[in-house]
């Protein structure tokens, strides 16, 4: 009976063995796999933080651009009112208005009458 149990000790010592074999293992693995995890959330950490830098500084730039364009926009349009007022002015002079039917004939009549009295004289 005394080997009997020698046995189911030595069977029980080298499950025991191979379980804590195993678990050594496992747990080895688990602490590579959490420490390489560790190091890609750093990496990953640092390259985001690296990004919201150089976001925040673009953001700065394109802040500081739409200032200069809004205010090179707003001279333009200025610039543009005024062109556009002198325009209205000077075209009154410039374009041609066509005669009405009226001041033709009395223009006429005026150019006849004059010829007449010149031809009368």
């Amino acid at each position: 009976a005394g080997q009997g149990i020698i046995n189911i000790l030595e069977v029980v010592e080298s499950d025991f063995a191979e379980n804590l074999a195993k678990e050594n293992t496992e747990e080895s693995d688990a602490q590579a796999e959490y420490e390489k995890t560790t190091q890609e959330n750093k990496v990953a950490k640092t390259l985001k933080e690296q990004d919201v830098k150089y976001k925040t500084q673009e953001i700065k730039a394109l802040g500081k651009t739409l200032s200069e364009l809004s205010a090179d926009r707003e001279s333009a349009e200025t610039e543009h009112a005024a062109v556009m007022e002198y325009y209205d002015k000077i075209k009154e002079r410039c374009i041609a208005k066509p005669e009405t039917y009226e001041e033709r004939k009395a223009r006429r009549e005026a150019e006849i009458a004059g010829l007449k009295e010149a031809l009368s004289i």
